[in-house]
């Protein structure tokens, strides 16, 4: 007996497929707004209510500002204004992504719905059906919108020591981003599935090359100052949509990247 086996390559769905399907469907289009809003809506509302709980405590913590009066006067005054600068900026800069994060976490179910309504567009090419749609269900998305989002603090922390690394680590670090960036997008359409976390790394790791093309522009778009929040929320439907439109015909096409012939 003689067995033979056939790889077949993934069919990738280009980016401007995707933006011609959300523009071409009003249903589409209307739960992309409605999600844009809600996710800035929810960002700025947890950064600003953050930012006034934290800048009240820190303002107890911190001493007053030194006189610059001597040489003395003037180092204390300079550490002070260095501190002062470090905090602000760290604290802006933690508070707004952990509340994206929050806002990623709350819009989970709608993203979720969206990209259901993407896919069973497509339902003559891939279509599959989900989990049952319940109280339950709609808790555990969240559930797994809270786990994602604790990793990507992990993520962001060894990224951060990556950099550390000359060259290097700034590649390292970026690809991380390029990955965490996909799973974020792959997690709608394979919580419908109900799919744990683990499975969805697994599936990263089982499908690396489509996993990089799909978290590269997500990744690019995070890493441009003051603008990567505003731009994910902007591109976060789209995205979901181009993500759902690669991650199903990989799953349906995954049963036959190995055939065996007698």
């Amino acid at each position: 007996m003689n067995t033979k086996t056939t790889v077949q390559r993934l069919q990738w769905t280009p980016l401007f497929t995707s933006i011609k399907l959300i523009f071409s469907k009003p249903k589409l289009l209307m739960w992309s707004v409605m999600l844009f809003a809600a996710t800035i809506l929810i960002t700025w509302l947890g950064d600003y209510l953050a930012l006034s709980q934290l800048d009240s405590f820190a303002h107890n913590l911190m001493p007053a500002e030194p006189a610059a009066v001597g040489v003395l006067g003037w180092l204390k005054y300079a550490a002070w204004l260095a501190g002062d600068w470090l905090y602000l900026l760290l604290s802006r800069v933690v508070t707004f992504y952990l509340a994206f994060l929050l806002a990623y976490t709350l819009t989970t179910p709608g993203y979720a719905f969206l990209s259901r309504a993407a896919e069973k567009i497509r339902a003559g090419e891939y279509f599959t059906e989900d989990a049952d749609f319940n109280f339950r269900g709609i808790l555990r998305d969240l559930l797994e919108g809270v786990k994602i989002s604790i990793f990507g603090i992990f993520v962001t922390i060894l990224a951060i020591l990556l950099n550390f690394l000359p060259v290097v680590g700034q590649v390292a670090a970026f690809l991380l981003y390029c990955f965490y960036s996909t799973l974020l997008f792959i997690d709608f359409p394979a919580s419908r599935q109900r799919w744990t976390l683990g499975r969805k790394l697994q599936w990263l790791w089982r499908y690396k090359g489509t996993s990089l093309r799909l978290g590269v522009g997500p990744a690019l778009l995070s890493m441009i100052p003051l603008v990567n929040i505003f731009a994910m929320a902007l591109f976060f439907p789209l995205l979901t949509v181009h993500a759902t439109l690669n991650f199903t015909p990989a799953e349906v096409q995954s049963g036959q990247n190995h055939t065996e012939v007698q």
